[in-house]
């Protein structure tokens, strides 16, 4: 019986507990300089910034299909490693999640009390497509 649990159980904790490589995590030491999209060409080319604000505790309902967004570049923070851009923020749940180009808060959907996140990729996408065709001439 024990045994069968576990197998059931499996599945579960591991649903998104996505491996995001460690050029991807963000802390107060390298987040402004990220969201702002300095680059040397000008505002033309500043990427759109997808942030996932993420918590251990909440790990279950963290987004696991960053794969699929096009034309915007994703981190993660760790709030507890990310105590002044939490604050700046106001992220008070996680995960939050904030669209940001050349470091203007773009858009922001916030965890519930129930944790979960009142969003979808699609959604996302259509916000980021959004916000790069707003952006053209």
């Amino acid at each position: 019986m024990k045994n069968i649990l576990i197998l059931i159980l499996i599945p579960f904790s591991m649903f998104c507990q996505v491996d995001v490589p460690d050029e991807y995590w963000l802390d107060d030491s390298n987040f402004e300089e990220t969201i702002s999209g300095d680059t040397a060409f000008g505002d033309d080319n500043q990427e759109t910034i997808v942030i996932e604000f993420w918590a251990k505790f909440n790990e279950a309902n963290c987004f696991s299909d960053w794969s699929l967004i096009e034309d915007a570049l994703y981190y993660r923070v760790n709030i507890a490693n990310a105590p002044v851009a939490k604050k700046k923020h106001r992220v008070r749940m996680a995960p939050t999640i904030i669209i940001f180009k050349a470091g203007v808060k773009e858009f922001q959907w916030k965890a519930g009390l129930d944790l979960e996140l009142p969003t979808n990729i699609e959604e996302i996408q259509e916000a980021i497509n959004e916000i790069n065709n707003a952006n053209r001439f």
